[in-house]
């Protein structure tokens, strides 16, 4: 039994901020009907992935973001596609989309359309500046969000170029307002019979997670500067920060000073007091860079923590990947892919005692369900193979085998 194994999700979004939140109620046990356009699929499958390799001719970046889904291949542009999707809505429980503003309802499939057939529907829809406003128009891509949200203003030093976090942050965020307020809205559904429209975007998703920084901002009319050193986040004073050791990197947070210099023999250190470990933070940070890097990092971050203050180490991803406490909270799995073999990946990120999640289907190759999925909300053979014939629907079996990679 699993927490959402009696919800049935109609999946049309793309890239990552969708795939990413439809793959979480989908981890959960949900029944998540991806539709993807014949032949193409997800924009994800086709996009260069990481370091331009492909595993067995798939996608890192569509296995990542796809699991736990079934896929059917749909032309949307066709008539009788619109058919079929207002029945299969009709039986559905909630739609999730992230194409931009005005799309679905051109394709006569928007909020209205789907409703007017099941008004218990919870249908989401995402997009990366929302649906009203100047900029509402724009595409919406993660690198763009880091940068009109404030995120790159804030990561960096002061005298480099606006920096964007290493991983798709903005994307990331908004999968997760998308599950909340789904979440939400089928809890309203469960009180009311109703369901609703729910409006979710990268931008307000990127704005609600620095609170801090924008109440800051906002309040005191101050602007955030980039310390020189790029120690680490821009409000706060040393020894807060990054450092180098002699063999790679460590992290050092709030920590009494005076016990901090203490242990790092840095008698200038104690001396510090509050405003000055904010005036002069960047010479306060040199001062312990220049220590720090007399040693390993394990030696650092063994001494600190021994002594109750608050270390860490900075790991790359290979590192990351054999982390023993990882391993201890099952943070990795691995499932295997008709084509693409086995893949080790990310497992599902929380334990649920009496409805745990589990990885029960790959990544699906396009129309990999076509028939199953028709058949399921009632379709009749002979007018699966007409679809299929006339290109409506596109089935697995008909799609050109791709090349694997070299």
């Amino acid at each position: 039994m699993s927490a959402l194994d009696h919800l049935t999700v109609l999946d049309f979004s793309h890239l990552l901020a969708g795939p990413l939140a439809t793959q979480m109620l989908g981890d959960l046990g949900a029944d998540i009907v991806k539709i993807e356009r014949v032949g193409e699929g997800d924009l994800y499958r086709r996009l260069p992935p990481f370091f331009n390799a492909r595993i067995n001719g798939e996608s890192p970046h569509f296995l990542a973001w796809n699991r736990n889904k079934r896929s059917l291949a749909l032309d949307l542009k066709q008539p009788e596609a619109r058919r079929i999707v207002l029945e299969m809505a009709a039986k559905a429980d909630v739609v999730v989309e992230n194409f931009r503003p005005g799309v679905m309802a051109r394709l006569g499939l928007g909020y209205a359309d789907l409703a007017a057939v099941n008004p218990a529907l919870v249908y989401c829809s995402s997009s990366g500046y929302g649906a009203r406003g100047p900029l509402a128009g724009r595409p919406g891509q993660d690198l763009l969000l880091q940068g009109i949200s404030g995120f790159m203003s804030v990561t960096g030093s002061r005298d480099g170029r606006p920096t964007p976090l290493g991983i798709s942050l903005a994307d990331q965020l908004c999968s997760y307002h998308i599950v909340y307020a789904v979440l939400a809205a089928l809890i309203h559904r469960m009180k009311t019979g109703r369901g609703q429209h729910v409006e979710v975007d990268m931008l307000r998703a990127c704005l609600a997670h620095q609170g801090q920084e924008l109440l800051f901002a906002m309040t005191l009319g101050r602007r955030f500067e980039r310390p020189a050193s790029g120690i680490a986040h821009p409000g706060m004073p040393a020894p807060f920060g990054v450092y180098r050791t002699s063999d790679g990197w460590m992290t050092i947070a709030m920590n009494p000073v005076e016990r901090l210099a203490e242990l790092l023999a840095l008698p200038a250190l104690a001396a510090c007091d509050a405003q000055r470990l904010w005036d002069e933070r960047d010479a306060i940070h040199g001062l312990i860079e220049a220590r720090t890097a007399s040693a390993p990092t394990a030696h650092w971050v063994g001494l600190l923590l021994d002594a109750g203050l608050w270390a860490g180490e900075v790991n790359g991803l290979d590192e990351v990947a054999e982390l023993e406490q990882a391993a201890h909270l099952d943070a990795f799995s691995s499932y295997e892919h008709p084509t693409a073999g086995t893949i080790r990946t990310v497992n599902i990120p929380v334990d649920l005692s009496e409805t745990p999640g589990a990885i029960r289907l790959p990544a699906p190759r396009i129309g990999e369900h076509s028939r199953a999925i028709l058949r399921h909300f009632g379709f009749g053979e002979a007018a699966i193979d007409g679809w299929i014939a006339d290109g409506v629907v596109g089935d697995l079996s008909a799609q050109p085998t791709k090349e694997a990679a070299a």
